[in-house]
């Protein structure tokens, strides 16, 4: 029976450092916050009468938020930053939008 808890025990170790995230790798729980903030930040957007037509793409890593694809200007771009920035949760915006 001990041999038994032991293996149970080891399976149990190895789920939940399965589940651990690390420098490059997302926990589970870090996923899941992230996608929320995805999702969040481009409601946002596209609740922005200036910025829901326009092309932008938002991925989010550890609660940083990653801004890429085309505006039609300087000020549509920082009007996107601005919003991603005001959504609570996001440690910081990265703007990679190009005007095109």
């Amino acid at each position: 029976m001990s041999k038994c808890k032991l293996i149970i025990g080891l399976l149990l170790v190895m789920l939940i450092a399965g589940c651990a995230g690390g420098a490059k790798h997302e926990s589970t729980g870090e996923y899941i916050d992230d996608a929320v903030l995805t999702t969040k930040v481009n409601t946002s957007i596209l609740g922005d009468s200036r910025l829901k037509l326009l092309q932008i793409n938002v991925e989010t890593f550890k609660g940083v938020v990653q801004l890429s694809g085309f505006v039609d200007s300087a000020a549509a771009a920082a009007r996107a930053v601005e919003l991603a920035r005001t959504v609570k949760g996001v440690k910081s915006v990265n703007n990679s939008l190009i005007v095109k």
